[in-house]
């Protein structure tokens, strides 16, 4: 998708959850994933979101492949003690290539003799697609807890393979070479910027400025591409600073989420690390936790982020619009003046420029005589205090 960015509409015909607004319906939410992103985003918009794909990163292959093979070949002559698989397509693509070497039948049987650890689901996935069992998988997925295993188990003077994740893990390779190990890198692939950097460098300018209410993170290395991305345009800190506040992170688990976590970032995780659950996880925290519920004039209006929901009907506001009623709902029943209410416009340059916005706001609501004008004063929302949460 050159150049633009990828705004998907909430689905029209997608079964039982149309029967209504679907629970992130008004919301937007930015995708940074790059493998599954079009099911993950199929998985939001038949939820009601508004989806904006904006890849971090993306996984190439390596452009010479002889690294590999002199690490296989390695392997193949003095057998390791310990094979380390960290990621299902690494795994997945070490043994494509060597099969195209003629070499995956001795490889599998070097990798069968020796201890074998997979980091998570979709890792042993890939290791009993082989034809092989792994000895030990760590719980939380992480790279600590397979460092304390080979460790605990004793690596002096012993052989460990590891197939790498992208990129290097110098401090990993490093604890085992100071504990008396040989260790031996596999390279398979690496993480690149997305060809075209353009979407993830808009989202980043919409994340910053309250257009997008959470972002969603499959992968820690799509994490590290958006803070990044950020740090070149010289947004790392207002990034930052919308993520650990009105904008929410939710990440896959504990590893997608660590680059986030070290930076003071506080992410939303599902229960378990799969992608059905982390979409679960959204339309269950997003409305709780940005949503908005009062009774004004008579109706129920639920504040979302791009849209207001009037008695259960979704109303897509333009932004104006949408940051009168935020102001007025951050303090219902009660009256603020234009001036306050300019002050929460996105680009308002007069007190005109309110009264256009309320107008179209009262426009958007319809019957729902929500707004009122208070002579000389200002404007207020006509609520029930006692209906507000």
């Amino acid at each position: 998708m050159s150049g633009t960015l990828a705004y998907s509409l909430p689905a029209l015909h997608a079964g039982p959850l149309d029967a209504g607004p679907g629970p992130l319906a008004g919301f937007t939410i930015g995708v940074t994933a790059d493998q599954r992103r079009a099911e993950l985003a199929a998985l939001l918009e038949r939820r009601g979101a508004r989806v904006i794909q904006a890849p971090a990163l993306r996984i190439v292959p390596l452009p010479d492949e002889r690294e590999l093979l002199a690490a296989t070949r390695q392997c193949l002559a003095t057998p390791p003690d310990f094979v380390i698989a960290t990621t299902g397509i690494g795994f997945r693509g070490w043994l494509e290539a060597v099969d195209g070497w003629g070499l995956r039948e001795a490889l599998v049987d070097r990798i069968a003799a020796a201890t074998l650890v997979a980091r998570g689901r979709k890792t042993c996935g890939a290791v009993r697609a082989a034809g092989l069992v792994e000895t030990w998988a760590p719980p939380a997925e992480s790279l600590a807890e397979i460092l304390a295993y080979l460790l605990a188990e004793g690596v002096a003077g012993k052989r460990v393979a590891i197939q790498l994740q992208g990129e290097p893990l110098p401090g990993f390779a490093a604890a085992l070479r100071e504990a008396g190990a040989e260790v031996v890198e596999i390279p398979v692939y690496r993480w690149q910027p997305p060809a075209d950097p353009g979407p993830l460098h808009r989202l980043i300018e919409q994340i910053v400025t309250g257009q997008v209410d959470a972002v969603a993170f499959t992968s820690a290395p799509a994490a590290s591409g958006l803070l990044r991305a950020a740090r070149e345009d010289g947004l790392e800190d207002a990034l930052l600073a919308a993520l650990r506040s009105e904008v929410l992170a939710f990440c896959v688990g504990p590893i997608a989420a660590s680059p986030l976590t070290v930076r003071g970032v506080p992410t939303r995780q599902p229960g378990r690390r799969r992608l059905g659950s982390l979409v679960h996880e959204m339309a269950t925290k997003l409305p709780a936790e940005r949503g908005r519920v009062f009774r004004a004039a008579g109706h129920m209006l639920e504040i979302r982020g791009h849209a207001v929901l009037v008695d259960g009907e979704l109303r897509v506001l333009p932004p104006a619009p949408m940051a009168v009623l935020r102001a007025l709902a951050r303090r219902p029943g009660h009256v603020l003046s234009r001036a306050e209410l300019l002050r929460a416009l996105p680009r308002g340059e007069d007190e005109h420029a309110v009264e256009m916005a309320v107008a179209r706001l009262r426009h958007a609501l319809g019957r729902a005589r929500c707004v009122q004008t208070v002579v000389k004063r200002g404007y207020r929302l006509a609520v029930d205090p006692e209906a507000c949460r």
